[in-house]
């Protein structure tokens, strides 16, 4: 059946109506020969004399009557529901949980569900359920499968920070490296005593304690490092290997301490190695099995 919409005097579309509805208006002087007509599907507006099936209409007694605006009560199309905002939000907080190890996803769970219950008590005034059902979906699967990522980057992080510290270990012991070898170079080229080499290089860099402790080592310790004893009060141009000569090395723990390899820790602090400095001013990190191996004679 063809359907009409119809433009009243208050320039406002009508319909669509069909034509039994048209005619009755037509009966009932409500509409006339000159009402502007569109048939749907069409884009153009004639009078409504002009279509032929509204010509026998026409011809009977209040056909030719004028309407009002007011005299057509046609109800405009609703208007379309409005998008839930909570809706379009858990989604996109819960696919966001794929970079947040689902923390965003928890809130996304929660606002989705808000948005279907809002949805549902709206009666047809707001829109978006299957976007809210979506947000609802993917954030509980984000929630659920958070654990795996987390498990897979914990040991990750674990190492990173275990490398960090290890970084700023063989930093402390690089500045003590250079504190020592310029006391040298203001002392006639010879170290300090073995007994006061802490209070000696203090001066030298930059006179903060910070860089005589490991991040590792124990809390209630001032330095975490000790000089070799064999360089003690000896001059620095009589080393006769230099790069392969212990300078500085980790230690359990002690101000002021010296001595050799009988003084490195049981328990070594960076995965394994163990940083020293060498008297040419390098450092390195020396895994136990290398030990026997570096020169503590000068």
């Amino acid at each position: 059946m063809p359907m009409f919409k119809l433009l009243g005097t208050d320039q406002k579309e009508y319909g669509p109506v069909s034509a039994d509805q048209i005619q009755a208006w037509i009966a009932q002087g409500r509409a006339n020969a000159r009402t502007q007509l569109q048939a749907v599907g069409t884009t153009e507006w004639k009078p409504l004399a002009e279509f032929p099936e509204f010509a026998v209409a026409l011809q009977q007694p209040g056909g030719a009557a004028v309407p009002p605006a007011a005299a057509i009560q046609i109800q405009p199309a609703a208007a379309p529901p409005k998008t839930s905002r909570l809706a379009v939000t858990s989604l996109v907080l819960g696919c966001l949980g794929v970079l947040t190890c689902g923390i965003t996803s928890l809130v996304g769970l929660v606002l989705g569900i808000i948005a279907l219950v809002r949805i549902n008590k709206s009666k047809g005034q707001l829109g978006g359920q299957g976007l809210a059902l979506a947000g609802t979906i993917v954030s509980a699967a984000f929630l659920l499968l958070a654990p795996i990522p987390a498990a897979l980057l914990l040991p990750a992080l674990a190492k990173a920070k275990q490398k960090a510290i290890g970084i700023q270990c063989m930093s402390n012991v690089k500045q003590l490296n250079i504190g020592l070898i310029m006391y040298a170079n203001d002392n006639k080229d010879v170290l300090p005593s073995g007994s006061a080499w802490c209070d000696a290089v203090k001066p030298y860099v930059g006179g903060s304690t910070s860089v005589f402790v490991c991040p590792q080592g124990p809390q209630n310790r001032r330095c975490h490092y000790a000089f070799n004893a064999r360089l003690a009060g000896r001059s620095s141009k009589g080393i006769q290997v230099p790069a392969q000569t212990v300078l500085v090395f980790e230690i359990d723990g002690g101000w002021n301490v010296s001595g050799g390899h009988e003084l490195l820790p049981v328990n070594v602090r960076h995965g394994g190695a163990l940083v020293v400095g060498f008297a040419d001013g390098h450092v390195e990190m020396v895994r136990p099995a290398r030990l026997e191996q570096l020169h503590w004679e000068p």
